[in-house]
């Protein structure tokens, strides 16, 4: 299927000053949607997360899918020319991107003031682990800890061990999620102003402040007023979601397991049914969700019993014939294969260099949210370190070969 050039975001364009995950997902997000999001990288040894999980070469997958879409500019910030560089490109840029510890920017002579007299209309989103302002804002930290400050950590696990933290980096993406979402509504503001003849908003205005313990807290529902109100405490529950029942993954028979959420009411009848249980679907403390959640190990322990006795196959046959929303719990290798994700374009191939070979038909997760039928095409991997280099500083800052070299580091490269 051919598709549409779509690029709601073409035209705009992104400086991206951040290392790891948050800023950089957030600078991929509004790549995927036809931005140009020039990503500026350290000579030598780039972006950190080039490195991380790195199985072969010199560029992690990892790097290849958070920075799809960008290109790759090496400044040297420590020199003059770098920094000046940098100033060039953000008085052509719309959105500038960065995830340093507070005060770094600063300390570099590129604090939101510089930046604003080198583009008075420059959206400036900064992530960081508590944010710019605070008693906590100068203090450094990764998502792990931003996690356990939001009140997250505590919920993850089951309740008789230490917390767990999930699998991937969900702080840092989260807040990158929060940082295009706050970059993209200066946007829209600096547009209706410009509509409305009233002129750039202020500076104040075009700082977008994200903090890695706040986006997590955000998620955390009502965990604050029901335990302001009431003197709930939320507990570490497992596979469980606290105060909702039946919800949880079984076991079955063949050594799979599956996750089934029947609790909603009328699902619950189907549900109890399906197992063979009509007595707990007509109990009548088991109507509503509160006595359920009540009895849930009970519940539990049913579901368990008709689970082991079949195999993972068959028991979500006869769930789904029921109309109970369940499903198994996916592998990398059962996504790489499965139709609805391949029907929407969700599973992208590339051929990979490693360096020393390549790797033919990669696959990589496509662009969410689907604009039409299926997911965006992804126009490239994340780039080589200063793939771009000359292309951006000589073509959109008409500066020579000695200007890139300056300001690239190229020269205190060459120096014996």
């Amino acid at each position: 299927m051919t598709q549409t050039r779509i690029a709601p975001l073409e035209g705009v364009r992104v400086l991206e000053l951040g290392n790891y995950i948050a800023a950089p997902t957030a600078g991929r997000l509004l790549a995927d949607f036809g931005a140009e999001v020039i990503k500026v990288e350290r000579p030598g040894t780039g972006d950190e997360l080039r490195n991380w999980r790195l199985h072969k070469g010199d560029t992690s997958m990892l790097y290849r899918t958070i920075n799809r879409n960008k290109k790759s500019v090496v400044l040297d910030l420590r020199t003059e020319a770098g920094k000046q560089a940098v100033l060039a490109l953000v008085a052509k840029s719309d959105i500038l991107l960065e995830n340093f510890r507070p005060g770094t920017l600063e300390k570099w002579g590129h604090g939101p003031e510089v930046l604003n007299e080198a583009n008075p209309d420059l959206i400036i989103t900064r992530i960081s682990a508590f944010g710019q302002t605070g008693p906590l804002s100068a203090r450094p930290g990764f998502a792990a800890v931003a996690e356990a400050y939001g009140g997250f950590r505590n919920l993850v696990g089951d309740p008789d061990r230490a917390p767990v933290r999930v699998g991937v980096s969900i702080g840092d993406s989260i807040a990158g999620l929060y940082a295009a979402f706050g970059s993209m509504m200066s946007l829209y503001q600096r547009e209706a102003r410009r509509r409305d003849a009233a002129g750039a908003a202020p500076l104040t205005e075009r700082v977008i402040d994200v903090a890695l313990n706040e986006a997590m807290f955000s998620m955390m529902e009502s965990l604050i007023p029901d335990y302001q109100a009431y003197g709930v405490d939320r507990q570490r529950v497992g596979g469980r979601m606290e105060g909702i029942a039946p919800s949880n993954a079984y076991l079955c028979g063949d050594g799979a397991s599956i996750v089934v959420a029947g609790n909603g009411d009328s699902i619950y009848q189907r549900y109890m049914h399906t197992i063979g249980r009509p007595d707990l679907a007509t109990d009548p403390s088991l109507q509503t969700n509160a006595g359920r959640w009540g009895r849930r190990e009970e519940l539990d322990q049913a579901i368990g019993t008709w689970a082991g006795e079949l195999d993972a196959a068959d028991a979500l046959a006869a769930l789904d014939a029921a109309g109970v929303p369940a499903g198994p719990i996916y592998t990398a290798a059962d996504i790489s294969t499965d139709s609805q994700y391949t029907a929407r374009n969700m599973i992208q191939k590339f051929d990979v260099s490693t360096g020393d070979e390549i790797l033919p038909g990669v696959g990589f997760p496509g662009i969410v949210p689907v604009i039409g039928e299926q997911s965006l095409p992804i126009r490239n991997l994340g780039p080589d370190l200063g793939e771009n280099t000359e292309e951006i500083l000589s073509g959109l800052l008409n500066m020579d070969p000695a200007e890139i070299s300056a300001a690239s580091g190229r020269e205190e490269a060459l120096q014996p």
